[in-house]
């Protein structure tokens, strides 16, 4: 398929019967190119959360339901600039997961001042998210059970029936 750029109004007008004869073979071209093109497989970048305790904003509310997104080469760079990072290499957490959190209950928006101010349980939530999300390429994490000691597996994303 040809691109063009748009004609301005004063451009002169195209014969009727031209315009036809160009216009026709166009989608009749396309047509066979779209269906060589293989189909594609859908790569998952967001992933549901439920936090431990849950964040309190200013009001009151606890907010335990959100998204995290992959993170980019980006995302884990930029932060390094960051003087509280330069001066405390603890905070990278703090940072790098206030850009990667994409919905935290209704919260109008997620940056680092909500992540620091989240219950210690849940920022350690969010950090192991992040590393089975991003390194692992998987949600899964490996847990004991507390009365019977048993070790087994759980889905931390959020794609199963009765998950977190």
């Amino acid at each position: 398929m040809r691109r063009t750029t748009a004609r301005p109004p004063a451009a002169p007008a195209v014969p009727d019967a031209a315009a036809d004869e160009a216009s026709e073979p166009a989608p009749q071209a396309a047509a066979p190119a779209a269906e060589r093109v293989p189909e594609r497989q859908s790569l998952r970048t967001e992933f549901e959360f439920e936090l431990p305790r849950g964040y309190v904003d200013a009001t009151g509310t606890v907010h335990r339901n959100g998204s995290m997104r992959l993170a980019t080469a980006r995302d884990e760079l930029i932060p390094l600039r960051d003087v509280r990072v330069q001066e405390n290499p603890a905070y990278l957490s703090v940072v790098l997961l206030g850009r990667v959190i994409t919905r935290l209950g209704t919260l109008a928006q997620v940056h680092d001042g909500v992540v620091e101010n989240m219950f210690a349980s849940d920022l350690a939530f969010l950090q192991d998210f992040y590393r089975q999300v991003n390194a692992e390429g998987h949600t899964r994490a490996g847990v004991t059970c507390p009365h019977c000691e048993q070790p087994f597996e759980v889905e931390l994303g959020g794609s199963r029936l009765g998950e977190s």
